[in-house]
């Protein structure tokens, strides 16, 4: 019996586990090593089930890269808006609302960590990539989180809070605002937590000075 035919334990029971198990894998694999190196036999061997299993679940190497590009955007987005619901749902003081948002937006967070090297891996190999990928990427997560945080900063423009032209502006100007000197996504070191927070809170103030009605 070869390694193909062979089915190993996997990580988890019945179809959805070793389904699961398989994505897992993948966005492990192709973090560190990028789409073009990572084989399916290695994907595999890591997530402890056969090629064939694989297979079983995703035509071929591609639909597994846009099936887990895609979802582990969606899981981080997911968790960036219970974030805003949490920190903006109610804005009472704008600025320790928004500085406590932004601190908790962007904390290192170790479950975000392969999703973050996938992200980086998208942006070495992202010419070879076709466009509809990258706009999928877009559309799962920061696209859903950014006109979200769009939409909270409107609302407060429209009860007198900020001065804003436009929240989809306005949204990406706090996002890299508070994000600044954190260059993790970009494949430089990731921050330390109290880095992170104080360049949060510089961000917010940034933004503020921008964006405070004007008597």
């Amino acid at each position: 019996m070869n390694r193909q035919d062979k089915e190993p334990a996997g990580r988890g029971g019945g179809s959805g586990g070793k389904r699961r198990a398989v994505l897992d894998a993948a966005r492990a694999v192709f973090g560190r090593v990028g789409y073009h190196a990572a084989g399916i036999d290695t994907i595999a061997a890591e997530a402890r089930v056969s090629t064939r299993t694989i297979y079983n679940h995703f035509a071929n190497k591609e639909q597994l890269f846009v099936t887990v590009v895609t979802e582990s955007a969606a899981r981080v987005a997911d968790a960036h808006l219970a974030i805003l619901e949490h920190h903006l749902g109610e804005v009472a003081d704008l600025e320790a609302d928004l500085v406590a948002f932004a601190q908790d937006w962007v904390r290192p967070r170790p479950e975000d960590a392969g999703h973050l090297a996938l992200v980086r891996r998208i942006a070495v190999e992202g010419d070879d990539f076709p466009a509809d990928l990258r706009e999928a990427w877009r559309r799962a997560g920061p696209s859903r989180v950014r006109d979200a945080l769009a939409e909270r900063l409107t609302q407060l423009a429209e009860r007198g809070m900020l001065r804003i032209d436009d929240g989809r502006t306005a949204a990406r100007h706090f996002a890299a605002l508070v994000s600044t000197g954190w260059s993790g996504a970009e494949g430089g070191p990731f921050p330390g937590e109290r880095e992170a927070a104080d360049a949060a809170t510089a961000g917010v103030r940034a933004f503020l000075y921008g964006h405070l009605p004007r008597d």
